[in-house]
């Protein structure tokens, strides 16, 4: 039976069935907040996402979308974040196993040696820059390196916070300027008439103050704060390291494998997933005193009590049980099992982004926004404003970066707006302020591999804040808004 026979064609949404589901996740996410504080991503979050989706797909209902097309929307939704989530666990299964292997001990250990509280901040920022630029990768950037910055955090006696916002601040900046970025190469091709090295160069003008700005930033907490860093308290630390771990430049290979696999264009599932089983290999001959602590069970010959420590190792995590209690705490992370509430999040988030994508929810709020915006100034605005409030209400990067590139294409170029400009704007927030979201994909990932909530590091984002004002601000002085060749404009005319 053809069900378009049978189903009356659906309505339009108005505005009000639009914001219904809208405000009630506000106030669901408000009331999970306000009840759970930061444990509001443990669980309250997911439930009050849930709801809303199941609000938005009532609503749909009523406008004559059939359940049946609303679940498989839903679903659709779903599937779309299965790269993600596959990566999610990967980088949950590598915090286990370089652990084990020494890798994230040697460069905490590295850290500790040679960098200087005063400058931990913007050296952090600086390098996670660097790295997420031969990288490509924010996710990578913040799950290996970002993992070892924040853990040697409490030891050099700054903020793990601020150091988040320094990890994220760098991996961010670093993702944007390198055409090895997934969303670098997709939104020039969103929006069309450029090429990746056009659309870096145009966004160098908004993202490079910014990072400057927040180095500048990180540079004066660093040396105006009250580190509580000793060379009492270092040598101890370094002590206590070399003390359950065999510290070597060797146990670096992980790392060194993942940056070539990434540079070589391998997926970044099957990249993060092999370094992860390398260093896992690797530890049973590095580090065979922690294996067999990580198997825990002296019965075992030793390649039964290598393989069950690394199953152990990518299934729940590195658990070290050294006499150094303060060891123990700062490497015993990771594992896939690790990941699976942030998992639960981006899938409460996605699902309701899907409804509300699919029942025309977010096209009735976007379409009077670009009639509004007259001005270019106010365009710009109106571009910054839909890819913060996508990556709020859909939870999601990509559909912050897609639907704005789409939706504000031809309103650019009727107006003889140079493309990079509409590409530099997306990027400017779809793009950096998606981090800045608990339940947000990226929120929901960086909180939960460096195991600082999304509240806590927000203050401390400061390229990803600064980056969307820059663009705001060029945007209503004129600067660097570029036109169109005259004959562009008279051949679109």
């Amino acid at each position: 039976m053809n069900e378009s026979v049978d189903q009356p064609q659906p309505r339009r949404p108005s505005l009000l069935d639009a914001l219904i589901p809208v405000i009630t996740l506000i106030v669901l996410i408000a009331l999970s907040v306000y009840l759970f504080g930061v444990d509001a991503t443990e669980g309250p979050l997911q439930v009050a996402l849930l709801l809303s989706a199941s609000i938005a797909a009532l609503v749909a209902h009523k406008n004559g979308h059939t359940y049946l097309k609303i679940g498989e929307a839903a679903i659709s939704g779903i599937t779309t974040a299965m790269g993600a989530i596959f990566i999610l666990l990967a980088v949950g299964a590598l915090i286990g196993t370089w652990n084990m292997a020494g890798t994230i001990p040697t460069v905490v250990y590295i850290g500790i040696e040679f960098l200087n509280a005063a400058w931990f901040y913007l050296a952090t920022a600086a390098i996670c820059g660097l790295v997420g630029t031969v990288t490509g990768s924010s996710w990578t950037t913040a799950g290996t390196l970002g993992v070892a910055f924040v853990g040697m955090a409490p030891v050099m006696g700054v903020s793990p916070e601020i150091t988040a916002g320094a990890v994220i601040s760098g991996a961010y900046f670093g993702d944007k300027m390198t055409p090895l970025s997934e969303t670098t190469i997709m939104v020039p091709q969103l929006v069309g008439g450029l090429n990746v090295y056009q659309h870096i160069r145009a966004m160098l003008w908004t993202s490079l103050p910014a990072f400057l700005i927040a180095l500048v930033i990180f540079g004066i907490i660093g040396l105006t704060g009250t580190a509580a860093e000793t060379q009492a308290q270092k040598d101890a630390a370094l002590q206590a390291i070399e003390a359950v771990y065999n510290i070597s430049w060797i146990n670096l290979l992980p790392l060194l494998l993942l940056l070539v696999l990434t540079i070589v264009k391998l997926p970044p599932f099957l990249s993060i997933f092999m370094s992860a089983l390398f260093a896992g290999i690797l530890a049973v001959f590095t580090q065979p005193q922690v294996v067999q602590s990580v198997a825990n069970d002296p019965s075992l010959s030793a390649p039964l009590a290598a393989i069950k420590a690394n199953y152990s190792a990518m299934a729940f995590g590195h658990v070290s049980t050294s006499a150094y209690p303060a060891v123990d705490e700062l490497f015993s992370r990771g594992g896939m099992q690790s990941m699976l509430t942030t998992v639960w999040l981006i899938l409460g988030a996605l699902s309701f982004a899907a409804i509300m994508e699919y029942a025309g929810f977010l096209d009735r709020f976007i379409t009077p926004i670009v009639g509004k915006a007259k001005s270019t100034g106010r365009l710009i605005l109106a571009v910054v404003g839909t890819g913060f409030g996508l990556n709020v209400i859909a939870g999601d990067q990509y559909v912050a970066v897609v639907l704005p590139a789409r939706m504000f294409r031809l309103e650019f170029k009727k107006r003889g707006l140079a493309p990079h400009v509409l590409s530099r704007a997306v990027e400017d927030s779809g793009t950096v302020t998606s981090v800045l979201v608990p339940w947000n994909t990226c929120g929901a990932y960086i909180a939960g591999v460096l195991g600082v909530s999304t509240f806590a590091y927000l203050p401390y984002c400061f390229y990803n804040m600064l980056n969307p004002i820059i663009s705001l601000i060029f945007g209503f002085t004129g600067f660097k808004m570029e036109r169109l060749p005259a004959e562009s404009e008279a051949a679109d005319a």
